[in-house]
């Protein structure tokens, strides 16, 4: 079993930056596709950003230029990097690994989740 934690979540302002942290224990992340997913109030759960094993890297329109997904196999741990954030950013965000070569968009395509980590961008 893969115990993923996430980590990094918080309130800021638009415009700011937050850096996510996830941290896998059980399991390499080696030899797992990675995802960053957020879910907002009464909405469903979307893919934001996802890497594969090779590094090549997906991400959803509206958060292109401005986040940056990356991990570290080494050390078990995948970040995203989000900046100029709006409050249309606000969510959950979770961390995701799935056994698998390419960037699945469906939550059912990924076996292993993190509790999540609210991140909340007012004035």
């Amino acid at each position: 079993q893969m115990r993923l934690t996430e980590s990094g979540g918080g309130s800021v302002q638009p415009g700011g930056s937050l850096r996510l942290s996830c941290v896998a224990s059980g399991r390499s992340i080696g030899d797992y596709v990675m995802g960053w997913f957020r879910q907002a109030p009464g909405k469903e759960r979307i893919l934001v950003a996802g890497i594969r094993k090779t590094g090549t890297t997906f991400y959803r329109d509206d958060v292109k230029h401005r986040f940056i997904i990356s991990r570290d196999d080494a050390a078990n741990t995948m970040d995203l990097q989000m900046n100029f954030l709006t409050p249309e950013d606000t969510a959950v965000y979770f961390c995701a690994a799935r056994w698998g070569a390419t960037v699945a968009h469906e939550v059912d395509e990924y076996g292993y989740w993190g509790q999540g980590t609210q991140v909340t961008v007012s004035s």
